[in-house]
């Protein structure tokens, strides 16, 4: 059976505030554990002032201490901007925390200009090709099975599931030659999603963590009552989109009517190619979606995406969601 989950990248909405923004996700947070979300996941940005996980471990303890069952984690660390055994004492700290609920996602792109990298006091083109290395070496902090001259503590004897995130080829060969499960972001870039996902499950070497191939997909979901309500809410989202590929990323916007007739076709177009990992719509057409998309991917999990700019509207829409998947998983099990 399908396995669903949340990332979410504790949106600042024009207008609102940071603290607005950690309440928002606490109580996302608090509603994917109500209805049965296996993890929630925080994404590391840094610099924008539209997103506010940039101190990805931090968030994660005040997530962690509003919630009690849920795994929670990181989708993703972008580990060239740290050394890993920054990253092993802090995942550790929060594995001692929250004992058996901590994800530590991974991927290698920075996402940084010169700017960030002056601030970050990192090459992160340099730290970039060495990104295979710290994966084996922060795994090694974490589990010992390398003897290394220096002990994280905390970290060393953590229990924590190492993930491997992509959206290229890259990630799905190390994730495969490792061993780890692997998550892909199809949710902003779906160019590379069934060539990664073939390639994984072909080269996949088990490991002492993982004994076959576990695959995660991210999409972007919007559900309401109505056709139209849910196009409204993630025009929010697609604001945000065309404000990043465009170079002016700022705080999440207000949703606008028929906002894709707006744009000039290459946006339009951008927002459609996108489109191919989203699912907007009444419930009943979201489920549909979703689990089309599960079997198409033949994915272990879907991750869902999508800010909205009214907070308890993205709640809303997972409720409407996770009820309707539930229904339509209830009516496919033989009576």
């Amino acid at each position: 059976m399908t396995q669903y989950s949340i990332l979410d990248l504790v949106p600042v909405r024009e207008g609102g505030t940071l603290s607005e923004a950690f309440a928002g996700s606490v109580a996302l947070a608090q509603a994917a554990e109500t209805l049965g979300c296996t993890r929630f996941w925080v994404a590391e940005h840094h610099a924008m002032e539209g997103i506010a996980g940039g101190a990805t471990s931090v968030v994660l303890a005040h997530i962690g201490n509003a919630t009690s069952t849920i795994r929670i984690g990181s989708g993703g660390i972008m580990l060239p901007n740290h050394t890993p055994f920054q990253i092993a004492e802090q995942f550790g700290t929060l594995d001692a925390l929250f004992p058996g609920r901590i994800d530590l996602g991974l991927g290698r792109a920075p996402g940084a200009g010169p700017e960030l990298q002056r601030a970050l006091r990192k090459d992160l083109h340099q730290a970039s090709e060495y990104f295979p290395q710290d994966v084996v070496e922060l795994r090694a902090l974490l589990t010992g099975d390398i003897d290394l001259p220096v002990k994280a503590t905390p970290g060393l004897g953590s229990n924590i599931d190492l993930w491997m995130l992509g959206s290229s080829l890259f990630g799905a060969q190390l994730a495969a030659k490792l061993g780890m499960p692997y998550a892909f972001a199809a949710h902003f870039a779906p160019d590379h999603l069934d060539a990664a996902l073939e390639v994984y499950r072909r080269d996949f070497q088990p490991s002492e963590a993982l004994a076959r191939p576990y695959v995660a997909v991210a999409m972007n979901v919007f559900a309401a009552p109505t056709a139209e309500e849910a196009e409204l809410l993630a025009s929010s989202q697609q604001q945000a989109f065309v404000a990043l590929r465009t170079g002016k990323p700022g705080k999440l916007k207000p949703p606008i009517a028929g906002y894709t007739s707006t744009l000039p076709a290459p946006q339009r177009a951008m927002l459609d190619h996108l489109g191919q990992a989203a699912a907007v719509g009444t419930p009943g057409t979201v489920s549909g979606q979703v689990e089309a998309f599960a079997a198409r991917t033949g994915a272990d999990e879907i991750i869902l995406c999508g800010s909205t700019y009214d907070p308890a509207a993205r709640i809303r829409s997972l409720e409407l969601t996770m009820e309707a998947l539930g229904a339509a998983q209830s009516a496919s099990i033989p009576a």
